[in-house]
């Protein structure tokens, strides 16, 4: 046998070091609902996007919702694992401290990974200037 590199992507992508942390996730159920009853929407083309600010330093925690309106369980995962790679991408590196729950629409099963790229960024940016342009109420 000869020396070769090891198959399946050895080699690194240009945002191969950005994870998607535990602390970077949505999980709770309560936390789900505070951004949905308390927070903002930005409605787009293949998804809708609630956002709720989050204390100055705590960070961006994204979370998916995926109903069974969208189809069935193979359709669905495969709608949140092509969201959490775009989110993976997208991701703002700093400064975006932020609750953001996406929900996607039926079209986002065939759309191009290229245009949901586009979209998702384009929420980020979007999250970012209305929360920069809209100073906390309570703190």
């Amino acid at each position: 046998m000869s020396a070769q590199a090891p198959q399946g992507g050895s080699s690194p992508s240009p945002n191969s070091g950005r994870k998607n942390p535990r602390s970077g996730r949505l999980l709770r159920h309560a936390d789900f609902e505070r951004v949905y009853k308390q927070g903002r929407r930005h409605f787009s083309t293949h998804m809708t996007v609630f956002y709720l600010r989050r204390a100055a330093g705590e960070g961006l925690r994204v979370g998916f919702t995926v109903g069974r309106v969208l189809g069935g369980a193979v359709d669905r995962n495969r709608m949140k694992r092509r969201l959490r790679e775009s989110v993976r991408l997208c991701r703002p590196v700093a400064g975006l401290a932020a609750d953001v729950v996406i929900n996607p629409k039926k079209s986002l099963r065939t759309v191009a990974f290229s245009d949901l790229l586009g979209e998702v960024s384009r929420a980020f940016e979007l999250i970012a200037q209305k929360l920069a342009e809209r100073p906390r109420n309570r703190e």
